[in-house]
């Protein structure tokens, strides 16, 4: 199993539920909203980041992105959609070998 951290958006609808049929069983969201959300940063043990692009401050979105590049965490870019997110995690066959190495199917 593995676990994702969504940046971005007040209100994420259906997309954990999507996310878990992935195989995401731990999913933790920051909506972004307020400007002391660049401190929190990347939490311990998330094997993922996804922005929601359309939603997002860009401040944060710079710190998110500088913290996975330091933490080795791959980021994906998604609007709010389930079929974009859908797209950007697995956008190729290589973004989608991750997810089954971390025995997603």
């Amino acid at each position: 199993m593995a676990s994702l951290l969504i940046v971005g958006a007040d209100h994420l609808g259906n997309i954990p539920d999507h996310l878990a049929d992935l195989g995401f069983d731990d999913v933790v969201h920051l909506s972004g909203r307020k400007c002391q959300m660049t401190k929190k940063g990347i939490p311990d043990k998330v094997d993922a980041v996804l922005v929601l692009t359309d939603f997002v401050n860009h401040n944060l979105t710079k710190v998110i992105k500088q913290q996975a590049k330091e933490q080795e965490v791959p980021i994906f870019y998604a609007k709010r959609s389930w079929c974009s997110v859908k797209k950007a995690l697995c956008s190729c066959a290589d973004e989608c070998e991750w997810l089954k190495r971390g025995g997603i199917q």
